[in-house]
């Protein structure tokens, strides 16, 4: 089978075996990814490279690699900025384009007319330990010239996980059996072998490295022994550091004439204080979430504390699923005092930069003293 006839649909049935695994189902450090793959949706590994491949450079996976706890490894927040709406898509670009910090950048609607509507951009920002990242959104904020933004820092998380494959088709109300588990959100000071070895387990591979053995050239790469390599990363694992090895699909923009997804609903809920985290490992048990945080949004968001992200390719099948949460949270005596949904318009997304030597480089390149920038 040549590239031109290797099927790169999302929807073709060996290509869709290998993403419901390769999607958000490889949790922590994996030393054999494809392998398991392989294993798990009983396609041949030959044939897991041979389609991963052709989908990362066709574009249907828009890429490959190991993932982080970002909120493990540095300062970070989901932040909503106001700018004009003549700015707006200028400072979009700003973000994506030009602050490798940033992470999700999107432009968002409301369903109702709240004070927070104002706020249309909304990043995900992680800046290196030792640095301030309430110096980071001045910055930033002078650069776009948002005239107001909202930190909203993640306190706890409930749900982190895509796997838009596997919740195609997905009923409302499918939820878990037991209660989400928490994660606590504490920053981890690494060393700096470890901040190498990280560095290369998180770059994102390019076509030519879905190969067997894939962390070979990493960890060559680093001078680092194969079984140093291994085991930093197992370390990584259980200081609960990295998330899962993932192929993300270019849910937004068509491949191929298709689209995963067409809907980016960001659900918010404000419960009483003091019951957040109940709140969030009840909302967190709902497998249409890929993301499901405690964040504080202050009285512009009418007090919402916690937030939940679902996609789709039916605006009315997501709200159905929200409707089956807000009635979930009702069943367990969960007061809900205030709710909205939030949509996404444009978007792109991108691995934050994590490494504190990464910023100094970067307030270097931009002409700002790194020391200027410190907590």
């Amino acid at each position: 089978m040549t590239t031109d006839t290797i099927p790169i649909r999302f929807d073709d049935a060996t290509n869709a075996a290998i993403l419901a695994v390769s999607e958000d189902q490889l949790q922590g450090f994996q030393r054999d990814p494809l392998g398991e793959i392989a294993q798990r949706s009983g396609i041949e590994l030959p044939v897991v490279i041979e389609r991963v491949r052709a989908m990362l450079e066709a574009g249907t996976i828009r890429r490959v690699r190991q993932t982080l706890l970002s909120t493990s490894l540095a300062p970070g927040a989901l932040v909503a900025w106001e700018v004009a709406q003549e700015n707006l898509q200028d400072a979009f670009d700003y973000m994506f384009q030009r602050d490798p910090f940033s992470g999700h950048v999107v432009i968002r609607t409301t369903d109702a007319d709240i004070a927070g509507a104002k706020y249309r951009l909304w990043t995900t920002l992680k800046v290196p330990t030792g640095y301030s990242i309430e110096k980071h959104c001045e910055y930033l904020a002078a650069q776009v010239g948002a005239t107001h933004y909202r930190r909203m820092p993640a306190k706890k998380l409930f749900a982190l996980g895509v796997g838009h494959v596997r919740r195609r088709g997905m009923a409302p109300g499918s939820k878990s059996d037991a209660l989400a588990e928490v994660t606590h959100v504490e920053v981890t000071q690494l060393s700096e072998q470890e901040w190498r070895v990280l560095t290369a387990l998180k770059r994102e591979f390019a076509p030519g490295e879905i190969v067997p053995n894939i962390w070979h050239g990493r960890a060559a790469e680093t001078g680092v022994a194969l079984e140093d390599f291994y085991a930093i990363a197992q370390s990584f694992e259980e200081r609960k550091l990295i998330g899962r090895f993932s192929t993300f699909l270019e849910h937004v923009k068509p491949v191929d004439g298709q689209s995963v997804t067409r809907y980016n609903a960001l659900f918010h809920w404000a419960v009483p204080p003091g019951r957040e985290i109940e709140a969030g490992r009840e909302v967190g048990r709902h497998h249409i979430l890929t993301h499901a945080y405690w964040r504080e949004g202050g009285p512009e968001f009418g007090n919402v504390n916690i937030m939940g992200v679902a996609h789709g390719t039916d605006k009315s099948l997501l709200l159905e699923h929200k409707a089956a949460i807000d009635a979930h949270l009702a069943s367990v005596g969960m007061p809900v005092s205030y709710t909205n949904v939030f949509w996404g318009g444009r978007s792109e997304i991108k691995p934050s930069e994590v490494s504190p030597l990464a910023y100094a480089d970067w307030c270097r390149s931009s002409d700002i003293d790194p020391d200027s920038m410190r907590s």
